[in-house]
């Protein structure tokens, strides 16, 4: 009994020291096991949290145990066994400690939802076998029309579609751009190629394992593990991948689920293990996930996937019709007109796709479709006459381009001439072409200050009043955003 008042004193220190959040993460299953005169053993039900409290915490048990009791000099963390489980938590002092190489961690099923595609948990020992060449994933169901090969390539998607290419063919510790992130609007192939890189990854004759999530899936996962307490499991499942994959990015709610999706990003990044992740947005207008969070996905690579010019579209159209024509030899659509509503229906993929379906419907009993025809069937996807909403990212992107520096440097702490000025004309037009306020357009621009922006476009009025060719210069530009 003695024991284990110790070990309560103990345990109420080190959750005071180290917080609530992080005790129940990794303290809230430690058990003690046995005081023999000097040493402490201590029971964790997995290895992955035997090594991580070693790792990182065990200094900081051992000298709370002996603030407690001067005469312990050590504390052994070890793995408890299905045998053990049933044990009282301070067994005699006589009792024989199994030796830590010979004990197994403990696994129990997570509950899955129906439809998604789940792999075995990876063991320690499973650990050290190579994945078997396309097997399923733990995570979200893949679509297997995903693939590099059905992916269209243009000016648009180039640079994203080699790094997802890259990171698909690398082996087990080959990191490259870590992390990854991938974004851009709805409709412009983020999924596509986040799958795509799963499915090349399982595919890989490497052996590389593989999870692709969701974040809306990943949230469900780790509460459905909290509510059955099996988080542990789940974090140790998670720990011997090679290659994680994140969608949606901007769906991940709610402080703890931030707060163990921190902890993994950390634990992935630090051993070198792949991590590519998609959002509707750039890392550092994700205002509502954690900021630490955003900071480890802003130390990777950024790359931003563009809407697709008319070349891209046109190709995306033909692929379609290729598809379209394995169920239905017979089938043709005119070129004009396939090139008509490439010209017009420019806004995404997604929107090229129901144009497409709509064409298809349409030719089963209107065999004669002509352009006229064909533009009262799309109206609602041309455009009914109102005006475009223009986004803080299309200014950024336009005023970025067109004053030949990158969108990242819009956003970042320089403080040179050629970044000032433009950065100031973005400010500006984001302030009379949105209804954005002052603090939201600053943190649109790496989280500054208000005043920043009010400064800004008091100092672009200011030089519009004087200055014919700066007038001239922002008046194309807002024609090329309202384009």
């Amino acid at each position: 009994m003695q024991h284990n008042v110790l070990f309560e004193r103990v345990s109420a220190r080190l959750k005071a020291q180290v917080g609530p959040d992080v005790y129940a993460s990794w303290f809230a299953r430690l058990k003690l096991h046995s005081v023999s005169k000097s040493v402490v053993r201590l029971t964790v039900p997995t290895t992955f949290l035997k090594s991580w409290i070693n790792n990182r915490y065990l200094d900081l048990i051992t000298n709370l145990f002996q603030a407690e009791d001067a005469e312990i000099l050590k504390v052994e963390i070890l793995v408890r066994t299905a045998t053990r489980h049933g044990a009282k938590p301070c067994v005699d002092e006589h009792v024989a400690v199994p030796d830590t190489a010979s004990v197994a961690p403990i696994r129990r099923p997570v509950a899955q939802p129906a439809g998604q595609v789940v792999a075995q948990t990876i063991s320690a020992a499973a650990a050290a076998r190579p994945a078997t060449v396309g097997a399923p994933l733990f995570g979200s169901p893949l679509d297997s029309r995903f693939t590099f090969d059905t992916f269209v390539e243009g000016s648009s998607n180039r640079v994203g579609l080699a790094a997802a290419k890259t990171i698909a063919e690398a082996g087990s510790g080959a990191v490259r751009f870590n992390p990854l992130f991938v974004h851009a609007t709805v409709g412009l192939g983020k999924t596509h190629l986040l799958q795509a890189i799963a499915n090349a990854a399982v595919q890989n004759p490497r052996g590389l394992r593989v999870v692709y999530l969701t974040a809306e899936y990943f949230m469900w996962r780790f509460a459905t593990a909290i509510r059955d307490n099996d988080a542990l499991t789940l974090k140790d499942s998670l720990r011997n991948i090679d290659l994680l994959i994140i969608d949606d990015m901007q769906f991940l709610q709610g402080k703890m689920i931030q707060h163990e999706f921190c902890h993994l990003l950390n634990m992935l990044l630090d051993s070198a293990k792949q991590v590519v992740v998609a959002a509707d947005r750039a890392p550092w207008e994700l205002e509502s996930l954690d900021p630490r969070v955003r900071s480890r996905l802003q130390g990777g690579v950024a790359i931003e996937v563009e809407a697709p010019d008319y070349e891209m579209r046109l190709e995306i159209l033909k692929r379609r019709l290729d598809a379209a024509r394995m169920d239905d030899p017979s089938l043709e659509i005119p070129a004009e007109l396939l090139s008509h509503v490439a010209r017009n229906v420019t806004a995404s993929g997604r929107e090229l796709e129901g144009a497409f379906n709509q064409l298809i419907f349409r030719r089963s009993f209107e065999p004669n479709l002509t352009v006229e025809r064909v533009d009262e069937l799309l109206a609602h996807l041309v455009g009914s006459g109102e005006p475009r909403r223009v986004r803080i990212e299309d200014i950024q992107r336009i005023v970025a381009r067109h004053y030949n520096v990158s969108r990242q440097e819009l956003v970042s702490n320089r403080r040179t001439r050629v970044i000032v000025k433009p950065r100031q004309i973005a400010m500006y037009l984001s302030k009379t072409l949105t209804p954005r306020s002052f603090p939201e357009i600053g943190r649109r621009f790496g989280g500054r200050d208000h005043t920043t922006v009010l400064h800004a476009v008091r100092k672009i009025e200011e030089l519009i009043s004087g200055d014919s060719k700066l007038s001239h210069e922002i008046e194309l530009l807002k024609r090329l955003i309202n384009e």
